[in-house]
């Protein structure tokens, strides 16, 4: 509970946008305030904002993909609704409607806060791109005027909405708050899907599903596999069936983005890197592209919070992309390929058949970011106790000697500044598919020694295993023995 707003019973986690939303929303500073509510869809946003209307008595209106005139007939309509007026509020203008709106808040007391929420805004600014000059005219006003107008604007298209505070903006610099509604991690989707007491399935599911609320009970109906046994059957009657309502969401996820034209070409670069091609340069080749000609595509894939790009934490300038949506790195790489057979309702031999490319460029890659997840929380207490927490990646060790490249899956490391060198305290291998071995630790201990001769303190560094099948008997004696060695496995991983 916040500020004496109890979060309803029915909403799952959330706790911290709750809260940060109450806050705001009842602020009894007596002007003024924005904020900006964010995420790709399916994340509940829409649902966490009718919630808190619905506690504070404030107006939600949820804008539709219309013209300018319809929208603000339709914003008349339900204005009307909320201030219990018999007929439609009619406006001459979107200007007159925002200046009436903020007057609501002006004819009341200065510190009665009176929430208003523009729901699914990019709509809204496509159809009437000067209405945030309109609210930035209205806003600034009201910073002199007594209001207590608190003002939430939302919408899924990741790229508009993170360009109202960017730049130039009319709205930059106005905001006080700005939220981000993201996935569940993978322990809070592990208890929302009912599947933590088996971390194994939990993981598997992760990787195909994430951590979108929605897919559970909007898409699913609440179907979800039971045991480790029950998810290939589950994934062929599901994500898998041309019936099911998640076979075609991964490419909705991508035509929905305002800002994605040619959906093929977006296709082709998220695919090469579901193959594993996540260089620039490596996405050119393999869709037969200049590296300048894919730059645009890259870039509108990071504004949607579809791509992602890595730092290397060891090579500054070098960097990868990994897709960010799991269902759209499974799609990439299990049902395009073949999507034919897919729509002809052959699930069960589709699968059957991409088990191997499930393990080796869905679930493998996406163990590694669960993994690096694990090292930001609870990983923290594995450090040696001398060791400071930094910055959590992964990157490559060259070994010239060996004319090769030790990849290090998780890494912690302290970049330095002043008079303290660059120190390192993980460094770390994450195995999907096969049980570790001491070889494994052996290439950590390589990579620690490149480490120390190019210049980084190394002194209380330690090795971890993060295994998704296990370890063998040898690595495990070799952890009784060597304080410097942690062996972490799925149990480990998904404890509460």
């Amino acid at each position: 509970m916040e500020g004496g707003v109890e979060k309803p019973q029915y909403m799952f986690d959330r706790d911290v946008e709750w809260e940060a939303l109450v806050s705001f929303a009842t602020l009894p500073v007596g002007t003024a305030r924005l904020g900006i509510v964010s995420g790709r869809r399916r994340m509940g946003k829409t649902y966490l904002l009718q919630a808190l209307v619905e506690r504070l008595g404030g107006f939600y209106f949820g804008a539709s993909d219309a013209t300018g005139g319809d929208s603000l007939m339709e914003f008349g309509a339900a204005l009307a609704g909320y201030l219990g007026a018999e007929v439609p509020i009619r406006f001459d203008s979107w200007n007159h409607a925002v200046t009436y709106l903020f007057g609501l808040g002006a004819r009341e007391q200065a510190d009665r806060p009176r929430l208003i929420v523009l729901d699914e805004f990019p709509y809204l600014t496509r159809a009437v791109p000067e209405l945030t000059s309109v609210l930035q005219r209205e806003i600034d006003r009201y910073q002199n005027e007594p209001s207590g107008i608190r003002l939430l604007l939302c919408g899924s298209a990741m790229s508009v909405m993170g360009r109202l505070l960017a730049g130039n903006a009319p709205l930059r610099g106005r905001a006080q708050l700005e939220m981000v509604v993201r996935p569940f991690g993978y322990r809070d989707a592990a208890a929302f899907w009912d599947v933590a007491a088996e971390p194994a399935l939990a993981a598997k599911l992760h990787a195909v599903v994430g951590g979108t609320p929605a897919y559970r009970g909007q898409f699913l109906a609440g179907d979800t596999p039971t045991s480790l046994a029950e998810f290939d059957p589950w994934l062929c009657r599901t994500v898998l069936s041309p019936v099911s309502s998640l076979f075609r969401e991964a490419r909705y996820l991508l035509a929905e983005e305002a800002e994605i034209r040619d959906t093929a070409l977006y296709h082709s670069v998220l695919g090469a890197v579901a193959r594993g091609s996540n260089t620039r340069g490596g996405i050119a080749g393999s869709i037969g592209r200049k590296a300048e000609d894919i730059s645009h595509p890259l870039n509108v894939l990071e504004d949607c919070h579809l791509l992602m790009r890595d730092e290397d934490i060891f090579r500054a300038g070098k960097s990868v992309y990994r897709i960010t949506e799991p269902l759209i790195a499974f799609y990439e790489a299990v049902m395009r390929p073949a999507w034919l057979l897919l729509e002809r309702g052959q699930a069960r031999r589709v699968w059957a058949r991409s088990k191997e490319r499930f393990a080796a460029q869905v679930a493998g890659p996406h163990f590694e970011v669960i993994a690096r997840e694990f090292m930001i929380d609870d990983g923290i207490e594995l450090l040696h106790p001398e060791a400071e927490f930094g910055t959590v990646g992964g990157g490559i060790v060259p070994d010239p000697a060996n004319k090769t490249q030790i990849e290090i899956d998780v890494a912690v490391v302290q970049q330095g500044d002043g008079g303290h060198k660059r120190a390192v305290s993980l460094l770390g291998e994450a195995k999907w598919g096969v049980t570790m071995g001491s070889n494994h630790v052996d290439r950590l201990s390589r990579a620690r020694d490149l480490l120390t001769r190019a210049g980084w303190d190394t002194s209380h560094c330690r090795l971890a295993c993060f295994g998704g099948v296990g370890f063998s008997a040898a690595l495990q004696r070799r952890a009784d023995e060597e304080s410097d060695v942690l062996l972490i496995g799925l149990d480990e991983l998904y404890a509460q």
